[in-house]
């Protein structure tokens, strides 16, 4: 998943704001807490369409042959999704 420049900026407001409001951080410089936020989220959405690649090739590279959208495919992928997340700490 690719999040838009306008998406980011939305999102790092949204938890900026949060943080700010919910006093559990005080920002010294906005904006510098508005670039780590997008980085953060960058982060994460690379890491998760990492995560789900692996559990798709994993899935897909089962001999039986299980195809997507199937219980078994779906039960399959989330054993291998979860997998993947916990190597990952």
């Amino acid at each position: 998943m690719i999040l838009s420049e306008d998406r980011q900026s939305h999102l790092a407001h949204l938890v900026t704001d949060k943080v700010w409001g919910d006093d559990i951080a005080d920002f010294s410089d906005d904006d510098e807490a508005l670039k780590a936020a997008k980085k953060a989220i960058i982060f994460f959405v690379k890491e998760v369409a990492e995560i789900d690649q692996k559990a798709r090739e994993k899935v897909a590279s089962l001999k039986r042959n299980v195809m997507e959208g199937t219980g078994e495919w779906e039960i399959l992928y989330k054993k291998y999704y979860d997998e993947e997340k916990n190597r990952r700490g």
